[in-house]
């Protein structure tokens, strides 16, 4: 129990009486907890294995390798549609966490034994990512633009092209390149 995690679980939220018992689980697991993102982040080995966090609907675990574990119970969820690598166990009452505490133990110890491994994710390319056709059009009539967007690293470009694919409508996508032009050209990521 790392004394400087310990405002996460006293502060009243929500789901209080839940985080702590999902605390309880997951000090039986002998990895380091510490500080990160604000939450509760439990490490083996300086690698980040899981981490407890909530939201306004839930609390959850989320497993840093999570598409990797084998989901037994099938209870896992992907975060979003584009997140590759993190899975959640999600929660919305202390009973149901008490219902299901054996099954999460096994989850955190496979989590575990996947670190241990060494195995590792493999994430797709940047350019595997969709580039709106908006987008595209615009870069090939703009070659400075189309050098600055190169430049960026690789997560400033797959943030920037899933921002502007998620829009439904054309006018949208438009909407939004034209808005971050200039930043691009400046070398910024969408949220810097």
């Amino acid at each position: 129990m790392n004394p400087k995690v310990n405002f996460l679980f006293e502060k009243p939220t929500k789901f209080q009486s839940e985080i702590k018992e999902l605390r309880k689980i997951a000090l039986k697991t002998g990895l380091e907890e510490d500080l990160k993102w604000g939450q509760a982040t439990y490490i083996l080995n300086g690698k980040n294995v899981f981490l407890i966090h909530q939201f306004k609907d839930y609390c959850a675990i989320l497993f840093f390798k999570g598409a990797l574990m084998q989901d037994s119970e099938k209870i896992l969820i992907q975060q979003s549609a584009n997140t590759q690598a993190t899975m959640q166990l999600r929660f919305t009452s202390l009973k149901e966490i008490k219902n299901l505490e054996k099954i999460i133990e096994n989850y955190l110890k496979e989590a575990i034994k996947i670190e241990k491994s060494g195995e590792k994710i493999v994430l797709k390319k940047t350019e595997e990512f969709e580039m709106p056709e908006e987008f595209s059009q615009v870069l090939q009539e703009d070659s400075t633009l189309k050098s600055a967007f190169e430049k960026l690293t690789p997560g400033r470009q797959r943030a920037y092209l899933l921002f502007f694919a998620s829009a439904k409508q054309s006018k949208t996508r438009e909407q939004r390149i034209e808005k971050n032009i200039g930043r691009i050209l400046e070398g910024k990521g969408l949220n810097d």
